[in-house]
């Protein structure tokens, strides 16, 4: 059954500060206009120092909430790939890394609100006990920061044992698989391209709590959170359609922090 959506308003985050050596994947500057979270690289899986202090201070700029985006160490595969870790050795990454970005925040005089986990790492503990434990381990350490997950990911009911808060997450731009886990960039249709049809979708996602899964079944999920991918083609006028349909739904946009 429809909510009223007067009453609604969800999160839009974006994986940003992914600039390597001079080389942007996403237009930073642009969709820190548009989302109210940021998901901000900490060097691991991408970003460099300078370039992920310009994204931090252009994101506090607009107000927009920052957020460790903590990853697998692999710059040349983006975090994509599985690493088989000590968990002591993730949990110790996964705390260096929300420090390393906490001191360019500070340096702004902001600090870092939430982690949620990168590509690989992210969908590995949404199954895997060890490396699940491992990073809300590390993010435990340093605070009791929330931490955003696919919805029914281990890592959800650890963090949550542990005292964290858990922010459900869905993504505009990526098809679902019947089980509610996301279908694999190496498959065919993993991700989707076209802005009006995904605003669609996000605006079903939050008035109906409905996404439909890659072979036409209906997934029922509840979200505080919509990513909508900063690297993707066209991610900005992605964004911004998907913000101009949510608000003309009376659905506004703002931190699940506000």
């Amino acid at each position: 059954m429809a909510h009223n959506t007067a009453e609604l308003h969800i999160d839009l985050n974006a994986d940003l500060g992914e600039t390597t050596a001079g080389n942007p994947v996403s237009d930073d500057a642009a969709m820190v206009g548009i989302v109210s979270s940021a998901n901000v690289a900490c060097g691991f899986h991408a970003g460099d120092p300078h370039a992920i202090a310009q994204t931090v201070a252009a994101a506090h700029s607009h107000g927009v909430s920052i957020g460790a985006h903590v990853g697998y160490n692999d710059l040349r595969g983006f975090g994509r790939r599985f690493i088989d870790y000590v968990p002591e050795e993730l949990a110790a990454e996964t705390l260096y890394q929300i420090g390393a970005l906490d001191a360019l925040c500070r340096a702004e005089g902001t600090q870092v609100r939430y982690v949620k986990p990168h590509g690989a790492l992210y969908n590995t503990i949404v199954h895997h006990e060890a490396q699940a434990k491992a990073v809300i381990d590390g993010i435990k350490a340093f605070g009791d920061l929330p931490v955003m997950l696919l919805p029914g990911a281990v890592a959800g009911e650890y963090a949550q044992s542990r005292g964290l808060r858990v922010i459900q997450e869905v993504f505009a731009d990526r098809a679902y698989n019947p089980d509610g886990t996301l279908v694999s960039r190496r498959e065919t249709g993993a991700v989707l391209h076209d802005p009006e049809a995904i605003a669609q979708r996000v605006v079903r996602m939050v008035t109906e709590g409905e996404i439909e899964a890659i072979d036409g079944s209906i997934l029922k999920l509840q979200a505080e959170s919509v990513c909508v991918h900063g690297d993707s083609p066209g991610s900005v006028t992605m964004a911004q359609q998907i913000r101009e349909a949510l608000e003309k739904n009376q659905i506004s946009v703002e931190s699940f922090l506000s």
